[in-house]
C-alpha cells in the first residue's frame, strides 16, 4: 500500500501524516501506550547484519575510535487510531517492544541494502507492503518532535540538526526539539505507562533548557511517517506564553544538556506567512522529512485555536500558503 506524502509550499515531502490535521489535539489521557517487554526478533539474514555492526562498534572502541553507544530502546509494535464514542476525540494506543540502537542501524543503514532473495528490505517491507504496518524489528525507532512558540514576542523556533548527529537528518532543519524513546529516560521505574508528553517536555529542557518552572501549554497534534527513512514521530506544538528568544539565547549562552545537538537555531514570527516563507526559502534537501509537516500543524492549531476552536481557520493557513507560492513564482 502507497501512504500519501505530505505537500506544502509546492513540494512534496518524505512524510505521511498517519493522525492528525492540526485542528484538535490528542488529550494526554487518549494517548495510551502499551509496552511489551519482548525483544524484537530479526529473521536469520538481518540478524547477521545485525551482529557485522555490532562486532565492528566494539571493534572500534577497543581501539579508542570513534563508535556508537550501543543505548536501549524501543520498537513500534503497532499504532492504532480510534475516536471516543460521543464527542469522537481521537484515541492513539501504541504498542511497544524492546529494541536498541544497533536494531535501529541495522535496518536504517541497510534500507538499500539487497537480502538473498533479491529484494531490499524497502521494497519487500515498504513498498511492497504497507509501511505504516512493518513488522517491529523494521520500526526500532519512534521520535517525538515539537515546535515551540514564544509568547511574548511571538516567534517560531526552528533548529538546525548538528553536523555530529549521526544519521541521514545531520545539519538539516528539523523541529525545534526532539527526542528518541530511551528506555533508560522514558520508561517509568514505577510500572506505570510511557507518557509521550513528558517525552515531549524532556527534549524541551535537554535541548532547549525549558524547565519545569516555565508555563508550557503543550499538545499532541498527531503522528507521521518518515517515508523516507523509515522513523515514526510524534507531533507536538508547544508555547511558552512567559518567555521570549533573548530569553531563550541567554539561558543557551549558559549551558544546555544536550547543546551538541544543534548548531544553529532561527526565530520567525511565528504568522502562517512567515513560517512558510521560511520553510519555502530553505532548499528542499535540507529539511528533515517530518519538520514542514510538524509546523504547517502547529500554524493550524494556531489559527483555531485564535478563532474560538473554528476548524474552518485552518484555511487561513492554506490562504496564507497561497501567498507563499505567488510570491515566489519567477
Amino acid at each position: 500500500m502507497r501512504r500519501d506524502r505530505f505537500t506544502v509550499v509546492g513540494r512534496e515531502t518524505g512524510c505521511h501524516i498517519f493522525e492528525g490535521d492540526g485542528t484538535r489535539p490528542v488529550l494526554e489521557e487518549e494517548m495510551r501506550v502499551k509496552y511489551r517487554p519482548r525483544r524484537v526478533e530479526f529473521p536469520e539474514e538481518i540478524a547477521g547484519w545485525r551482529h557485522a555492526i555490532q562486532e565492528e562498534e566494539r571493534r572500534k572502541e577497543a581501539l579508542g575510535l570513534p563508535h556508537r553507544w550501543n543505548n536501549q530502546r524501543f520498537a513500534v509494535e503497532r499504532v492504532v487510531v480510534t475516536r471516543t464514542h460521543l464527542a469522537e476525540e481521537p484515541v492513539v494506543t501504541l504498542t511497544l517492544q524492546d529494541a536498541d540502537y544497533y536494531d535501529f542501524l541495522t535496518t536504517s543503514l541497510n534500507l538499500e541494502r539487497k537480502q538473498s532473495n533479491g529484494l531490499t528490505l524497502r521494497q519487500q517491507y515498504l513498498e511492497g507492503e504497507d509501511p505504516a504496518h512493518a513488522p517491529a524489528w523494521m520500526n526500532c525507532s519512534f521520535g517525538v518532535n515539537v515546535a515551540l512558540e514564544t509568547g511574548r514576542d511571538g516567534r517560531m523556533l526552528f533548529s538546525r540538526r548538528s553536523a555530529h548527529v549521526a544519521g541521514p537528518n545531520s545539519s538539516r532543519w528539523n523541529s525545534s526539539a526532539n527526542e528518541g524513546l530511551a528506555r533508560r529516560h522514558d520508561l517509568p521505574e514505577d510500572g506505570s505507562p510511557v507518557s509521550l508528553y513528558a517525552v515531549a517536555r524532556r527534549a524541551l529542557y535537554e535541548e532547549l533548557a525549558v524547565h519545569a518552572t516555565d508555563t508550557l501549554d503543550l499538545e499532541m497534534l498527531g503522528f507521521g511517517l518518515d517515508l523516507d527513512n523509515h522513523q515514526w514521530a510524534g507531533f507536538f506544538r508547544a508555547v511558552l506564553p512567559d518567555l521570549d528568544e533573548e530569553t531563550l539565547r541567554l539561558r543557551w549562552s549558559r549551558g544546555v544538556t544536550d547543546k551538541w545537538e544543534h548548531d544553529r537555531f532561527e526565530f520567525v514570527p511565528a504568522d502562517p506567512e512567515s513560517v512558510l516563507g521560511f520553510i519555502a526559502d530553505q532548499p528542499p534537501e535540507l529539511w528533515t522529512p517530518c519538520a514542514p509537516a510538524l509546523f504547517y500543524l502547529a500554524l493550524v492549531r494556531g489559527a483555531v485555536r485564535a478563532a474560538g476552536g473554528d476548524p474552518a481557520a485552518r484555511f487561513q493557513v492554506e490562504a496564507a500558503e497561497q501567498r507563499v507560492i505567488e510570491a515566489r513564482r519567477p
